[in-house]
């Protein structure tokens, strides 16, 4: 019953039972107890750990002074940036709009040149209750899925109730800022980074000196962003990029068909980003970035998740996990199938390296599902093997050598999208052997493989 989310992929269980299953999840979310909400939200969020490597082997480090949990229960939080203190993220709890407890939803994020952690909240539409007559954020609501009713939180929290809290629901869809080297910081919710269903947050410096984050927007038909900050990373003095991320710029993409990409800069006052569509200031515009990437005429992509700058190529890998919605009609060259359920991976490549380039390329690096079978149309370098081919690419990891690694979610669609279980790849993205996928670990059925990391000699991943 919770994850009902799944059949939707594959339709394997008829429309009657997928609605019986969501009206059981639904029902099972308006009886939770005030207890069972409780345990709920201490684990939605993130934990930080120490380990240690200790003749031969990392073990955990008891009592490590920076060790802590962060959760939707109970962690203050601060918001900055554009969006920060404007009336549409005022609340009954804060009526300054610069305040907010907790964060959910947490998926692929990134670790800055700092060493601070950005925590990606991605589907933050299950959480709230309540309805939208009446509400000043109905369109922007509609837009990201609100309300999605899945949890009960709302019943005991006044915070996930849009009938109290009308602004609810823009607390949240943010890239969340969280130092664990410093146990005492309070984690900040950086709006210029802007508002969506974030997976990766993952970066670069850029050949100039500034950071750039790029992040998709996990959901079919969305968009993939870069963010460009203004000023430059400093590297020798940690805490002078303390508020690097609160000043920048949030681009969309658009992918054309000649293999050309466009960034579009999501400012307002530029192009239809104005007034007369809804958006006042800088802060309409990060509050509704899905509806800005529209008018601006952004790609809508096959579920674009994680994305990972390659150190050593200087090329970015875009992973596409898959869409079964797309129609033959709404097919484009960087999403050329249509009922994809295999997914797909890009490679951007940045002009001279210049990362803050509003133009650059794009080719497909590989498409994913089973070569053998001329009717998913996959693309894999003929070297690979009956084992090295995957479906429906999620998360990744670079290696220290330029390979990129990829961990797979093929959910409750597993036996049609490749009749096997998840896992990670290696995949060669240079030479001859580039688009060749090899497996490297298989998960049991049913499970998900995320968060591939690699220590800095690259030994242990």
């Amino acid at each position: 019953i919770e994850r009902e989310d799944r059949f939707d992929e594959g339709k394997a269980l008829g429309p009657w039972l997928r609605t019986i299953l969501h009206n059981l999840a639904v029902d099972r979310a308006r009886k939770a107890s005030r207890e069972i909400v409780d345990i709920e939200m201490a684990c939605h969020g993130g934990s930080i750990v120490e380990v240690r490597k200790i003749d031969g082997k990392w073990q955990l480090v008891e009592n490590s002074r920076y060790a802590r949990r962060i959760s939707a229960l109970d962690t203050p939080m601060r918001l900055s940036g554009p969006a920060a203190g404007h009336e549409r993220l005022k609340t009954r709890e804060d009526p300054t709009g610069t305040r907010v407890i907790g964060t959910i939803n947490n998926c692929a994020g990134g670790i800055t040149p700092w060493g601070t952690y950005l925590m990606a909240e991605e589907n933050f539409h299950y959480y709230v209750l309540g309805g939208l007559d009446g509400n000043p954020e109905k369109t922007n609501y509609e837009r990201y899925g609100i309300p999605g009713k899945r949890y009960a939180w709302g019943r005991y929290h006044t915070r996930f109730d849009l009938d109290h809290e009308p602004n609810a629901a823009n607390l949240h869809g943010w890239v969340v800022e969280v130092d664990p080297l410093d146990p005492t910081s309070e984690p900040v919710k950086r709006t210029a980074l802007g508002r969506f269903k974030h997976e990766g947050a993952e970066s670069i410096v850029n050949t100039d000196g500034r950071l750039v984050i790029y992040s998709g927007d996990d959901q079919r038909f969305e968009f993939l962003y870069k963010f460009v900050s203004d000023d430059r990373v400093n590297p020798d003095d940690r805490a002078a990029n303390r508020d690097l991320l609160d000043r920048g710029t949030l681009y969309a993409a658009r992918f054309n068909d000649d293999g050309t990409l466009d960034w579009l800069p999501l400012v307002q006052g530029q192009g239809p980003l104005s007034a007369e569509n809804g958006f006042a200031s800088q802060a309409d515009v990060l509050i509704e970035a899905r509806r800005a990437a529209t008018l601006l005429g952004a790609t809508p992509m096959d579920r674009p998740e994680d994305v990972e700058p390659n150190p050593v190529n200087g090329r970015v890998y875009v992973l596409l996990t898959n869409n079964s919605k797309r129609q033959p009609q709404t097919t484009d060259a960087a999403n050329p199938r249509a009922v994809n359920i295999w997914g797909h991976v890009l490679e951007l490549i940045a002009p001279d390296g210049d990362h803050a380039a509003m133009r650059g390329r794009w080719e497909i690096l590989v498409k994913a599902g089973d070569p053998a079978d001329p009717a998913v149309a996959a693309l894999w370098n003929p070297a690979t093997g009956t084992s090295g081919w995957f479906a429906c690419p999620d998360n990744c990891a670079v290696d220290p050598q330029g390979r990129l690694w990829v961990s797979t979610d093929q959910g409750g669609n597993w036996k049609k999208a490749s009749g096997s279980a998840d896992g990670v790849w290696a995949l060669e993205t240079e030479g001859a052997g580039r688009g060749t996928g090899k497996m490297f670990f298989r998960v049991p059925v049913g499970a998900e493989m995320c968060g591939p990391c690699f220590t800095p000699d690259g030994k242990t991943l």
